[in-house]
C-alpha cells in the first residue's frame, strides 16, 4: 500500500511480541521523580526501574541493560514524564478513546506501547490548538488503521514480495538477508534504505535487526512515528505538517500513498481512509476539519 512498496496488497501474519514496559497515561509531579535515583554508568537495571540522569530528566528502562546512557541507548531506555510542562508519554486519545477506535486490535499493539513512543517525536499531536491536536491524533491513527486492518497485521502476510524490498544498489547493501525488509509496524515500514533511515533516526539497529518493528510494541510505533512526523512519500509535505499547518486530512493520505490512491487513483481506498478519520474525530470530539480528499 504505502510508498515504499509495490502495488501489492498488504495483509498480515501475527506474530508474537514481548510485553512493553508500561507508562503512565499522565505525567507525576515533578516532586514524586526528584526521588529516582541518579542512573550510574555500569549498574545493571531491570526494565521499570526508573533514574534520573544527569540532564535533570528522568528515564525508565523500556529493557533491561548493564547501565547503558540513557541519552545514546534510546531502545533501552525512554524518557520518563515526570518534569513540568506537557509530559512525555501523555496522549491527546485516551486508552478508553484508543479501546474504542480499535475493538479488534491485535495485542501487540499497545496503548502504552504508543505512549512509550511518543518520547521520540514530541511535537506530535502536541502542536497547536486542543483541536488541531486531537485532529493530528485522529488523522494518523485513521492512515494506521487503514494500513492494518483495524491495527491487526502486524507484518505482510504475501511472503512472496518479501525479496523485493531490498536494494542492492545501496552501499549497505542488505546486511540482515535478501528478504528481511518487509513491511512491517502501523505503516508497514519495508525496503532496506528505509529501515537504514528510521533506524538512524530513532537510533535504533534497524537494518541489521528489522524484526525489533514486530517484536517490539513501542519500536514498531516510533517506526510510524517517524515516517509521520519526518517523510513527505509522493506527497509535498509530511502528514504531521500537513495537519498542523492546515492543509487537511487528504495530503496525509498524499504523502502516505499518493500515488497508488489519489488524483482519482483508488476512490475507495481514500473513501475508507476519510470515513475512519471522521469516525476518529467524532470519538474525540473534535470537527474533521476541510480538504479531508486528494
Amino acid at each position: 500500500m504505502p510508498r515504499r512498496r509495490t502495488a501489492a496488497v498488504l495483509a498480515a501474519l501475527v506474530i508474537g511480541a514481548s510485553t512493553p514496559v508500561l507508562l503512565p497515561a499522565s505525567g507525576a509531579s515533578a516532586a514524586a521523580c526528584s526521588s529516582y535515583p541518579a542512573w550510574a554508568a555500569g549498574r545493571s537495571y531491570n526494565a521499570g526501574d526508573i533514574v534520573r540522569y544527569t540532564d535533570g530528566k528522568a528515564y525508565i528502562a523500556e529493557h533491561a541493560n548493564p547501565g547503558y546512557d540513557p541519552t545514546i541507548s534510546t531502545w533501552y531506555w525512554d524518557p520518563y514524564p515526570c518534569d513540568s510542562g506537557t509530559p512525555v508519554g501523555s496522549f491527546v486519545v485516551t486508552e478508553a478513546q484508543f479501546n474504542q477506535m480499535f475493538p479488534n486490535r491485535n495485542s501487540f499493539y499497545t496503548y502504552s506501547g504508543l505512549t512509550a513512543a511518543l518520547g521520540a517525536y514530541p511535537g506530535f499531536a502536541n502542536t497547536g490548538s486542543d483541536t488541531v491536536k486531537k485532529q493530528e491524533a485522529a488523522a494518523f491513527l485513521a492512515n494506521v488503521s487503514h494500513e492494518t486492518g483495524g491495527l491487526v497485521h502486524i507484518v505482510e502476510q504475501n511472503t512472496a514480495n518479501y525479496p523485493h524490498y531490498c536494494d542492492w544498489s545501496q552501499p549497505y547493501g542488505c546486511p540482515a538477508g535478501q528478504s528481511a525488509y518487509y513491511g512491517r509496524g502501523p505503516i508497514q515500514l519495508s525496503w532496506n534504505f528505509n529501515y537504514k533511515a528510521a533506524g538512524d533516526a530513532l537510533g535504533l539497529p534497524l537494518l541489521t535487526n528489522p524484526w525489533l518493528v514486530q517484536n517490539d510494541a513501542s519500536v514498531a510505533w516510533k517506526t510510524g512515528l517517524w515516517y509521520w512526523n519526518t517523510q513527505t512519500g509522493p506527497g509535498t509535505m509530511t502528514p504531521h505538517n500537513a495537519m498542523v499547518n492546515g492543509a487537511g486530512f487528504g495530503q496525509t493520505i498524499r504523502s502516505i500513498n499518493g500515488s497508488l490512491e489519489c488524483d482519482g487513483r483508488n476512490p475507495a481506498q481514500v473513501q475508507s481512509r476519510v470515513s475512519t478519520y471522521q469516525r476518529f474525530t467524532q470519538i474525540l470530539g473534535v470537527a474533521p476539519g476541510g480538504n479531508l480528499y486528494c
